[in-house]
């Protein structure tokens, strides 16, 4: 019997992978991409972005990992990162998509907890009012326009819209799970505790024998689980996460180069330098100066 083919992995559909900003946020129309494929997106995955469409006219089908739901506007489609996904929609549909980098999600959901409801697994939300369903469409035009032209802190305004529409879309979400949601296979499920474990652990100096321990598999079933549902070995989420925190330390605190090693879980602040250093291109001092703000802004 052939292997089956592998599920393509895109950054915004049809596009090769490649990597993200932190912060980075795109909003485009539905009809913008679906118009080029016949209305039709067939099965794919992206690997570090969260997705939320917004359906204000039209309907079609969601497909999730298997399962098949149907669309009927208005409704907010939820597309959380390493699921499998695709849409058929009618060539009358009219709305947004919505595409957050996972290092911002998160951050939004460390502030706020409840927000981890948003991406917690992929829905089909129906929207019952036609007051709902406006306010949503307002916020995401704010966000859009955050995300288009280049205005003083438009990158801090397009953060806070996001965080009003994520509010929003939770505000929407029924008190328990419902037949909307989809759950999670096992693996990708180990992917996302793995995933949550780093942002809990990722100061800890880990190596990811301990972090499989800790989530009580091999080695080489958590790194079976990343290469399958993200297509990177764990050691690479590992470094992306460390490094994350090191840039935001040395761009946010007055901690010492080797402050800084020791905050992230380094006992050698000349082994940090070098790490830093081949993963980036750049030294963590050369980093700081580069990425430094004139004194008052």
């Amino acid at each position: 019997m052939a292997e089956p083919l592998p599920v393509p992995r895109f950054s915004l559909y049809g596009e090769p992978l490649r990597e993200v900003d932190e912060t980075f946020v795109h909003v485009e129309t539905i009809a913008y991409r679906s118009r080029r494929y016949q209305w039709r997106i067939r099965a794919h995955i992206h690997s570090d972005l969260d997705q939320l469409l917004f359906i204000r006219h039209g309907s079609g089908t969601m497909q999730v990992d298997g399962q098949e739901l149907p669309i009927r506007a208005p409704a907010v489609l939820l597309v959380p990162a390493n699921v499998v996904h695709g849409f058929q929609f009618a060539r009358d549909t009219r709305g947004f998509v919505v595409t957050a980098a996972q290092p911002l999600i998160r951050a939004l959901q460390a502030r706020e907890p409840e927000l981890r409801r948003v991406f917690a697994s992929p829905a089909c939300l129906g929207l019952s009012t036609t007051g709902a369903a406006a306010d949503l469409e307002t916020l995401i035009d704010r966000l859009r326009r955050e995300t288009v032209w280049d205005a003083p802190a438009n990158r801090l305004a397009a953060e806070a819209w996001l965080a009003a529409v994520m509010i929003a879309t939770l505000r929407l979400l029924p008190a328990e799970p419902c037949g909307s949601s989809v759950l999670r296979g096992p693996v990708a499920t180990l992917v996302d505790r793995f995933r949550d474990l780093l942002d809990e652990r990722c100061r800890s100096g880990w190596s990811v024998a301990r972090y499989a321990r800790q989530l009580a598999v091999s080695p080489g079933k958590l790194r079976a689980a990343c290469l399958a549902i993200i297509g990177k070995p764990p050691r690479q989420l590992l470094h992306g996460r460390v490094l994350l925190e090191a840039r935001r330390a040395l761009t946010y605190t007055d901690l010492t180069i080797a402050q800084t090693a020791y905050q992230l879980g380094f006992s050698d602040p000349g082994y940090f330098s070098r790490f830093f250093s081949t993963h980036t291109g750049e030294s963590p001092q050369a980093f700081r100066l580069r990425t430094a703000k004139p004194h008052g802004t």
